[in-house]
């Protein structure tokens, strides 16, 4: 028979509040350790069932749990806080409610090997982007139309930072997710898929592309590359892609944000996906 997890009060702003609290607002800290605080009942559950590993529960000491947190640490057996309800609220990020639970997790490692590339693998490339908030979008976006995999390369937001968790509304669990220093390590490992009798075709996105996004075909195994809010696509991921295609604009605006852009590929890919399975 297990044994009931060893379970610990806090009520002050001691050693272990303040490292939770680092988890939050320090992104070397965050790293430095290996795992991020989740907030959230969405993004916690995702966490579990995508099989993260929960290294901390944080429960609030001061009500009932819900059949959802119960659920949750019967679950997960592991070390547990039980935490005042001022001090989940700092944690949870909303003053106006205290979450009843928090998890802290292990973060995977960064292995392009955790994003299976299939014959319908439908993927995307981050090229520096500097918004966690359109990182986790995109997140959620491909877990939305059943992606594969999030690459996000080169000096760039943090996927694991609480804006991007938020943003996903926990796809970022669902979906594997690597920060590469560069390109050049996605570009090997394209070439290996690539060696391996794996199609794999790097399309990018600029308002100026060569092809109209819905005239080009994505129905085989597609990365999809998307720029810098700011300067777009790098030259060498330019010169990398197979085909730049652009989406048709209508109104005033030039063009869309990164994740707004990256969304509207997926959606198409999809689309067409499902025309030809009809």
């Amino acid at each position: 028979m297990t044994s009931a997890p060893r379970v610990q009060r806090i009520t002050t702003r001691n050693a272990a509040f303040q490292q939770w609290q680092s988890l939050l607002t320090n992104r070397t800290k965050r790293h430095r350790a290996g795992e991020l605080l989740v907030q959230g009942v969405r993004p916690v559950t995702l966490a579990v069932e995508s099989g993260w590993t929960v290294r901390t529960w944080l429960v609030d000491a001061e009500r009932p749990l819900s059949s959802w947190a119960h659920a949750m640490l019967d679950r997960v057996r592991t070390r547990r806080f039980e935490v005042s309800t001022e001090l989940m609220r700092e944690l949870g990020g909303k003053d106006d409610d205290a979450p009843e639970l928090l998890a802290v997790v292990e973060m995977p490692p960064d292995d392009l090997g955790r994003v299976p590339v299939g014959d319908g693998f439908l993927g995307v490339v981050l090229d520096r982007p500097t918004s966690p908030g359109n990182v986790g979008t995109v997140a959620r976006s491909l877990d939305a139309f059943g992606g594969s995999g999030l690459v996000v390369a080169g000096h760039a937001a943090d996927p694991y930072d609480p804006r991007a968790v938020r943003a996903s509304t926990g796809s970022i669990f669902a979906v594997p997710t690597v920060r590469v220093p560069s390109g050049r390590e996605v570009l090997d490992w394209v070439a290996e898929r690539r060696s391996g009798g794996r199609p794999l075709t790097l399309v990018g996105t600029d308002e100026d592309g060569d092809v109209e996004l819905a005239a080009h075909d994505l129905t085989g195994p597609t990365l999809v590359l998307t720029g810098n809010e700011t300067s777009g696509l790098s030259s060498a991921w330019r010169e990398a892609c197979d085909v730049m295609v652009s989406i048709p604009m209508l109104g005033s605006a030039s063009s869309l944000n990164a994740a707004s852009a990256t969304t509207v590929v997926l959606y198409e890919a999809v689309r067409q996906r499902r025309s030809v399975a009809l």
